[in-house]
């Protein structure tokens, strides 16, 4: 775990893609897309079918790393409203347990606006926990401390004549602090952080950022500032 301080309190990067919470004994993860696979199966297209198993056995390992007793999924949890009904059987059984030993909440996102929770939990639009709004999506204007998901921002660099691409979160700083979380999910793409949908949904800023978990610290690496 990765220790930084966001809106005037601590958080840790997990795994490089989730976010805990110690003061709320929470862990935060965004776009899950549980039963992406199968969604595109139902299309012809064929996928490896294990994607929710692998996606919530590394939540069940992020759980276990920090203790956390609550979980908060920021949206997208998964591909369709429909996909919880088409979990397999050991998939089922991992979320089943995690629902039962944690307080979990299921943030909706666009891709499944009217999800049922069928293995636990209970299920919110957005909220607010603590003076920090959780939901799906960055609204633009939002001048409270916000956390939310949807846009799987990676951070892009050519090094050695080669692109690379990482998972990471984007900051935006000014007025308030308002963060937007890597998609968690085994089966999900990336959108350059630097993208200029991200810094829209992120104003007003006067400044925006991505943090990039690397050697035991979280590297912060400019991708916009306001013009003086």
């Amino acid at each position: 775990m990765v220790p930084f301080s966001f809106a005037g309190d601590e958080f840790r990067l997990v795994q490089g893609r989730a976010l805990f919470w110690p003061r709320e004994n929470a862990l935060l993860v965004a776009d899950l897309h549980l039963e992406k696979s199968s969604f595109f199966a139902r299309a012809g297209q064929m996928l490896p079918p294990y994607d929710s198993r692998e996606t919530l056995e590394r939540v069940a390992l992020a759980v276990g790393e920090t203790g956390a007793r609550r979980v908060f999924t920021l949206g997208d949890n998964f591909h369709d409203s429909h996909g919880s009904t088409r979990l397999e059987e050991h998939a089922a059984g991992i979320l089943a347990a995690l629902t039962r030993a944690t307080d979990w909440v299921w943030i909706t996102g666009n891709h499944d606006p009217a999800m049922e929770a069928r293995s636990g939990g209970t299920i919110a639009v957005e909220l607010e926990v603590a003076g920090m709004i959780l939901r799906h999506h960055a609204r633009t204007g939002e001048t409270r401390p916000e956390l939310s998901g949807h846009f799987h921002p990676r951070f892009q660099v050519r090094l050695r004549g080669r692109h690379v691409a990482r998972p990471c979160a984007v900051i935006g700083g000014g007025a308030s602090e308002r963060m937007i979380l890597p998609a968690f999910g085994a089966l999900t793409g990336g959108m350059n952080a630097a993208d200029p949908a991200i810094r829209q949904a992120l104003m007003p800023a006067d400044r925006i950022d991505a943090l990039v978990p690397a050697g035991g610290r979280v590297a912060q690496f400019p991708l916009w500032r306001r013009a003086a």
